[in-house]
């Protein structure tokens, strides 16, 4: 029996352990008829609560508010594919388009203020797919980059995963300070750089995605220690008192994997909390039926909004509802209310 499977009480779903409980919000949200994700790859909140879901559909970023109410949508074919969305603190919203190698910042309403990456040029690594088996030299900015992270003093950090193994960071107005990374699995090397995040101190955190562990950086790029008791993570989300929270894609989904599953039952998607000393608090999914309220297929990205609640995207289609290995029918967006 899975000990992280969700549980029913009641006629509600829960899922998590101790102080990190959550009710699984049913039918959340409610799209426009006829609308759909296709499949959300990213979801973060402003400071007033709404919900942005980054999606792979016709309206490609849907804005919610926090019960699931449709607001209005802005986007439509404005990026060549969806991949990163964060918010931060100045309610400016930053966007990740792997296709199109670029990063984008924008007002919350979408306006483009800020273009990082040349539209449609690759950097040359070698890697012409998402397949990042394929890198044979890295690259400056970018080829297929993932997701996006803040700095204490604006700066931004890009993971650039796919076609790369670097990690960039980037002065406020957009100007390249350095980059750091190489393909490999020893320190400071990444086999898919796939989401990011920056802790209160500074330190830089790597969700190394192909070789299953976060890596922890100076902001130079020095590097500190890993953690290894994680399942593939995508993203990776800090709370403001210093907790984990890691959206993992696991061994079942059907995305190639570059590495072996570690043993033949070895988990599915699911979600692990963390507390600062990297002690496991809480963790959910990886059960048989990845459909189910409170479980995952494909986990790709995480959030906590300012009441603890956290938001879970996962990408459904392209990780296997395309092939059949999952009900094109699945959940792609999750949201986990906190007891």
């Amino acid at each position: 029996m899975n000990p992280h499977a969700p549980r029913t009480l009641d006629g509600e779903t829960f899922v998590g352990q101790g102080d990190f409980t959550y009710r699984v919000v049913p039918d959340w949200p409610q799209l426009p008829d006829g609308w759909s994700f296709g499949e959300a790859v990213a979801m973060a909140t402003d400071s007033t609560g709404r919900v942005y879901v980054f999606n792979r559909g016709e309206h490609q970023t849907i804005v919610f508010a926090a019960d699931g109410q449709f607001l209005t949508s802005w986007g439509e074919g404005d990026f060549v594919r969806p991949h990163g969305l964060v918010i931060d603190a100045h309610d400016i919203i930053f966007c990740a388009d792997d296709f199109d190698h670029t990063v984008h910042k924008c007002t919350l309403e979408g306006e483009r203020l800020m273009t990082l990456g040349v539209s449609g040029q690759p950097a040359d690594t070698g890697a012409s797919t998402t397949d990042y088996r394929d890198i044979v030299r890295v690259g400056p900015p970018f080829n297929f980059p993932t997701n996006i992270a803040f700095g204490a003093a604006g700066e931004l950090y890009v993971s650039d995963g796919y076609g790369n193994a670097r990690i960039h960071v980037f002065s406020a107005e957009g100007e390249l300070l350095r980059s750091w990374g190489e393909p490999g699995s020893g320190p400071g090397q990444f086999h898919l750089p796939h989401g990011i995040a920056v802790t209160a101190d500074g330190t830089v955190v790597v969700a190394d995605r192909e070789n299953s562990r976060l890596q922890f950086f100076s902001p130079e790029g020095e590097f500190l220690k890993e953690w290894t008791e994680i399942a593939r993570p995508c993203q990776v989300h800090i709370d403001e008192a210093g907790f984990f929270y890691i959206a993992e894609v696991g061994y079942k989904a059907g995305m190639y994997s570059g590495v072996e599953p570690p043993t033949p039952n070895a988990t599915g998607g699911r979600v692990s909390i963390f507390s600062p000393d990297g002690e496991l608090q809480s963790r959910w999914g990886g059960g048989d039926d990845p459909c189910a309220p409170g479980d995952f297929f494909a986990p790709h990205d995480i959030w906590v909004d300012a009441a603890g609640a956290v938001y879970v995207s996962e990408v459904t289609l392209s990780a296997g509802g395309n092939r059949g290995l999952v009900s094109p029918d699945c959940h792609t967006v999750q949201k986990f209310e906190r007891c």
